[in-house]
């Protein structure tokens, strides 16, 4: 089940929020969303759910031993125990077909393919755990005794499977003791229109531009269209991925809970370390303080420091997928980061502020090119940034009108306006008396998605196969 899908919108969300509200005691509405949260994980799949509540059991047996036994050796060894444990499931699930690829590839074998089918959500609901797990370990925070809170932290629907990759310190009061208030709920609701226009108005539409030159093969696109798909793949992947969160922190907040803000204006960035702290922000902090900072961080030799940021962005590009092209994405953002912290950001702090956009933008545009060739082969990706730069010109024998994309291109230029921080005056100009106005646009906005969902059956979320 999908936020954006006419079963969530006008069956699921309605009856839980009304069974949840007309409950007054705190465990029974902890009881509704535990288990509402298990019915939206396995609408699609069933016997994944089996998966999660056992990953929830053996977590929370373990983290009371790691409780139970603190000051002891005893107390390592569970977290080992804890940690090897999360990360074995889920590189199982993720990368052992990859494994077996490469390994046949290698080694000229012919082993079977297991054909897993990826468990929704589960890089998302992995690094939740961990990141339990390791602060319990570390002494910042109390163990949870009670396995329905732990299990509602795990399974909460609004950002169970994609994120964002909220950290059980950052509720871990709230799982007991928020307090649910109508301007918290109508801010919610707010967030949530907002993340449900930018899905369904945006990304979904903006996605029929990348379809229909997708499927035209790069090598038949010229320099204009391959520009065009790559642009309108960004505007997808943004509004797509940032829509979600917004109506995951506007449910959450319906719910009386605050999550971590994973967006703040990623294609206004005046460099590629700026991109990353605007981009998935939930993510590339989880990386930092679970991974660059107990490996040393900055605060190392350079050797020593060079390679903590390798292994960061070899698991970055990793967690995304188990395709070479993520690895190679992860290292091309490991040798910008690299080279800007060396010498280009004090190059670039030197130069026009239009300047370092461009610069910016342009190489994040490259970046996507290398995430959207999903390929185990560089030199299709090598092919498509070729593409890029005219190298298949003289085969395009297309022509705009033929794709039939006229329609689209309009919500592909409200996408590129919305990209920069344009809602923050409207805000503030709609703000007080101009409020009603505000609701009025979101119902009306609110009404065309469901029109657009009725007729329009392309609804997929990019981040589902990470």
């Amino acid at each position: 089940m999908v936020f954006s899908s006419l079963t969530f919108l006008l069956v699921f969300l309605p009856l839980v929020l009304l069974l949840y509200y007309i409950s007054k005691n705190r465990v029974l509405r902890n009881i509704i969303l535990f288990i509402f949260s298990l019915i939206f994980y396995s609408w699609g799949e069933p016997v994944y759910v089996l998966l999660l509540l056992a990953s929830i059991i053996i977590n929370y047996s373990f983290g009371l031993f790691i409780d139970k036994f603190r000051g002891t050796r005893k107390t390592k060894c569970f977290f080992i125990i804890l940690i090897i444990f999360n990360i074995t499931l889920l590189g199982f699930f993720k990368y052992v077909n990859f494994i077996i690829e490469n390994f046949n590839l290698i080694f000229s074998l012919r082993l079977e393919s297991l054909n897993l089918a990826l468990p929704i959500g589960i890089s998302f609901y992995t690094f939740q755990i961990l990141s339990y797990i390791i602060d319990l370990y570390r002494n910042k925070i109390k163990v949870q005794r009670n396995i329905l809170s732990l299990g509602l932290y795990v399974t909460l629907f609004p950002k169970l499977i994609l994120g964002p990759i909220v950290r059980y310190s950052t509720i871990e009061h709230e799982l007991i003791n928020r307090q649910e208030t109508l301007d918290n709920f109508v801010a919610g609701l707010r967030r949530f229109l907002l993340g449900l226009t930018k899905k369904v108005l945006i990304a979904n539409q903006v996605s029929h531009i990348v379809s229909a030159l997708s499927e035209q093969g790069i090598e038949n696109l010229d320099v204009t269209f391959s520009w065009l798909m790559l642009i309108a793949f960004a505007i997808q992947i943004y509004f797509d991925f940032s829509g979600y969160s917004d109506m995951a922190i506007g449910l959450g907040k319906m719910f009386g809970f605050n999550f971590t803000e994973n967006f703040n204006y990623p294609y206004i960035s005046n460099s590629i370390t700026d991109f990353w702290r605007r981009w998935h922000i939930s993510l590339s902090s989880w990386f930092r303080d679970y991974v660059y900072i107990p490996l040393g961080g900055n605060r190392v030799k350079q050797p020593q420091w060079i390679f903590n940021l390798f292994t960061v962005w070899t698991l970055t590009g990793l967690w995304h997928g188990a395709s070479w092209n993520f690895v190679l994405w992860g290292m091309y953002w490991f040798v910008f980061l690299l080279l800007e912290k060396k010498m280009f950001l004090k190059i670039l702090d030197k130069l026009p502020k239009l300047f370092q956009w461009i610069y910016a933008t342009f190489f994040i545009l490259i970046g996507w090119a290398i995430f959207m060739t999903d390929t185990n082969n560089p030199l299709d990706i090598l092919a498509a940034i070729k593409g890029l730069f005219g190298a298949y010109n003289e085969n395009c024998y297309i022509t705009f009108w033929d794709l039939d994309m006229a329609t689209k291109i309009p919500f592909l230029v409200l996408g590129i306006i919305f990209s920069f921080p344009f809602k923050k005056y409207l805000d503030k100009f709609f703000d007080g008396k101009w409020m009603l106005a505000y609701d009025t646009i979101l119902i009306a906005q609110f009404a065309l998605c469901i029109f657009f969902l009725m007729v329009d059956s392309y609804n997929p979320f990019l981040y589902f196969r990470f």
